[in-house]
């Protein structure tokens, strides 16, 4: 089972990890929990109705990797259109973006938040112990779904991984190029990834 997920009867994955994945994974979730942030919230003394109406911004992040997690929802960047039309929708996008950016925002970091929380449940086992097994329920594996796609959006942005390119020719980096351990860790988390839908699928 190490190494990929598997289905558990009834629905639900399940996935051995050692210490040193448990570690990564734990690691790469709090960072990415860090970069998205907790968005524009309220603060503590207002009312936590106006909480449901609060608009969030209308500029897309200036970090790349951010960008890339929070799109514009009407600017496809494979679509050349017209000044007019292009106008029209950043507007539109702005708009979207306004309204949606810090539900979305937070659905993410509650989803990295989960990974880790789900990690700290299994027990450290001692060096060289067999790999202990975390079994998700069909919610929490959704959840896992949202946190390994946003993390693989991240590093990819950071590796400069494109859509047209998969980043296959970042394998063939010497072990002493600073990348290195980034690119092993994108690969493996798209392993995860892979057969963490596969399990999700209906049968």
């Amino acid at each position: 089972m190490s190494g990929r997920f598997e289905p558990l009867p009834g629905g639900g994955a399940a996935v051995a990890l050692d210490d040193v994945e448990i570690s990564i994974l734990r690691s790469l979730a709090l960072q990415l929990a860090e970069l998205i942030g907790p968005g524009d919230q309220p603060a503590g003394g207002d009312d936590p109705l106006a909480a449901l109406f609060a608009e969030g911004p209308s500029a897309p992040p200036s970090d790349p990797a951010l960008a890339r997690l929070f799109p514009d929802a009407y600017c496809p960047p494979d679509q050349e259109l017209g000044p007019r039309e292009e106008k029209a929708a950043r507007e539109a996008s702005a708009e979207f973006r306004r309204f949606t950016e810090n539900d979305l925002r937070a659905r993410k970091r509650d989803d990295a938040l989960a990974m880790v929380r789900d990690l700290d449940s299994l027990a450290a086992g001692a060096p060289g112990a067999a790999p202990a097994v975390l079994e998700l329920e069909p919610e929490k594996s959704r959840q896992w779904l949202g946190a390994l796609n946003d993390l693989r959006l991240a590093i990819g942005t950071r590796l400069e991984v494109t859509d047209e390119d998969d980043g296959g020719e970042l394998l063939r980096l010497p072990d002493s190029d600073p990348r290195k351990p980034m690119v092993m860790a994108y690969f493996w988390l798209g392993g995860l990834q892979e057969t963490l839908v596969e399990t999700l699928m209906p049968g």
